[in-house]
C-alpha cells in the first residue's frame, strides 16, 4: 500500500500512525478468523457468505479498532514515560478488553439472534470466539505498546544529540570567553603584578586559573567534574557509582561540583575586578547533590559580569542561593552598561540563557524562570533529583 493512500487512510479513521500500521498488520487475518468464528461452516462454503460476512465484520472492527486507537493515545498521553512501561501496558491491555468485550458482546447476540450469513453461533460456542479475540487484544497491545517504547527511545536519543550539541556550543561559547585576547591579557596582567608582590597569591592564581580551564576544556562531560580539590573529585566518583545507569548522567553535574567550580572562576574574575564584585553562595546542604546542566553557573555569571558595571564604588554584587522549594536562584543587582555606538556593544543576545533553556527542553525537565526587575536580574533554576533524571 502506498504511503500516500496509507496517510490518506490514517486521516480518515483519525489514527495515530502506530494505529494506522497497527490496523494494517491486525485486520487482513483478524477479520477473516473472528468472521469464520461468528459466521461458521457457511462462512467459506459461499461467496455470498464470504464476501458479504467479511465486509460486514471488517466495518464492524473497524469501528472497535478506532476507539481501541484513542484509549490507547489516551492512555500513552497520561503515561508517557519509558519508566512507565509496565503500568502503561497493562492499562492498555484492561482498557482493550473492556472494549472489545462490550463490542463482541453485541456481536455475539446480533449473530446468535439474527443469523445473518447463516450463522451457526451458539451461547455454548461463543467462548472460542472470547478466547481468540483476547489473544489478538494481547498482540495488539504488545505492537502498540512496542512501537511506542521505539518512538520514545528514538525521541530521547534524538535529544540526547540536540542536548550534546547544545553542551558542545556550550562549551566553546564559555572557551571564547576564557581565551580570547583580552580575557588572557588581563589574566597574565593580573598575574604578572602578583608574582612579584604576593608569590603565595600568584601561586594560587594560577592553581585557580588551571581548574577552571581544565573544568572547560575537558572533552567528556564525565570527566569534567574534576577539580585540584580532592573533594571534587571524590564527589564526582560517588555519584558515578551510585548512578551509573543515569542516561542523563553525561549531561548533568551535581550543584555541588558546579559551585566548586564557580568558587575558581570567581576567584580569576576577583582578581581583576577586586572591590568592584561580589560574589554571595547560600546553598542548603540538602540540595548540594542535587543536578543541574553543565557550566550553568558558569554562563549566567559570565552574563552578569559582561553586561553589567563593576566598579569599587559600585559594586555588581551576585548571589546564589536555594529556596525552600528546591530551587536554585541566580540574580544580581542591576546597572546595565551604556551602548554606544561605534564602541563596545553591550547589547545581549541572550545566548547564554537560551542555551541553559535549550538544555532542560531536550532533556524534559522544567524550564527555567526569567525576572528582569528595576533593582534585580534573577534566574531561577528548577534543580533536579535523581528519580527525576530518570526516564
Amino acid at each position: 500500500m502506498k504511503k500516500t493512500h496509507v496517510d490518506r487512510i490514517r486521516r480518515w479513521l483519525r489514527l495515530t500512525t502506530r494505529g494506522m500500521w497497527s490496523y494494517v498488520l491486525l485486520m487482513p487475518w483478524f477479520v477473516p478468523l473472528i468472521s469464520y468464528l461468528l459466521v461458521g461452516q457457511s462462512y467459506i462454503s459461499h461467496w455470498q457468505s464470504f464476501t458479504g460476512a467479511t465486509l460486514l465484520i471488517w466495518l464492524l472492527s473497524t469501528i472497535a479498532f478506532v476507539t481501541h486507537d484513542w484509549a490507547a493515545n489516551a492512555i500513552a498521553h497520561r503515561y508517557p514515560s519509558l519508566r512507565q512501561t509496565v503500568l502503561r501496558a497493562g492499562l492498555t491491555v484492561a482498557a482493550f478488553c473492556g472494549l472489545s468485550g462490550s463490542f463482541l458482546l453485541v456481536y455475539t447476540w446480533f449473530f446468535i439472534n439474527y443469523r445473518p450469513f447463516g450463522s451457526q453461533l451458539t451461547y455454548e460456542s461463543v467462548s472460542s470466539v472470547y478466547i481468540f479475540d483476547f489473544i489478538a487484544i494481547l498482540l495488539l497491545a504488545g505492537i502498540y505498546e512496542t512501537s511506542y517504547s521505539l518512538y520514545r527511545w528514538q525521541q530521547h536519543q534524538m535529544n540526547k544529540e540536540k542536548l550534546k550539541k547544545e553542551n558542545l556550543q556550550g562549551q566553546l561559547q564559555g572557551l571564547k570567553s576564557q581565551v580570547n585576547p583580552h580575557f588572557l591579557f588581563n589574566s597574565l596582567n593580573s598575574l604578572s603584578s602578583l608574582i612579584a608582590d604576593e608569590p603565595r597569591r600568584a601561586e594560587q592564581f594560577v592553581n585557580e586559573m588551571a581548574s577552571v580551564y581544565r573544568y572547560m576544556l575537558q572533552t567528556n562531560p564525565r570527566a569534567a567534574n574534576v577539580s585540584s580539590a580532592n573533594r571534587w573529585d571524590r564527589d564526582t566518583r560517588e555519584v558515578a557509582e551510585e548512578d551509573p545507569g543515569d542516561e542523563d548522567a553525561d549531561q548533568l553535574t551535581s550543584l555541588d561540583n558546579e559551585l566548586t567550580f564557580i568558587e575558581s572562576y570567581y576567584h580569576l574574575l576577583k582578581t581583576r575586578h577586586g572591590a568592584g564584585l561580589d560574589l554571595t553562595i547560600r546553598v542548603d546542604e540538602r540540595y548540594r547533590q542535587h543536578r543541574i546542566p553543565l557550566l550553568t553557573l558558569q554562563l549566567l555569571v559570565e552574563n552578569a559580569v559582561k553586561h553589567n558595571v563593576i566598579l569599587a564604588s559600585k559594586p555588581l554584587k551576585i548571589e546564589i542561593l536555594t529556596t525552600e522549594a528546591g530551587h536554585l536562584i541566580v540574580r544580581n543587582n542591576l546597572q546595565r552598561k551604556n551602548i554606544r555606538s561605534g564602541l563596545n556593544r553591550f547589547e545581549s543576545t541572550q545566548s547564554g540563557l537560551m542555551n541553559i533553556q535549550a538544555k532542560y527542553q531536550l532533556l524534559g525537565y522544567p524550564q527555567l524562570a526569567i525576572a528582569a526587575g528595576p533593582d534585580y536580574f534573577t534566574v531561577t533554576l528548577p534543580l533536579l533529583t535523581k528519580t527525576q533524571t530518570n526516564l
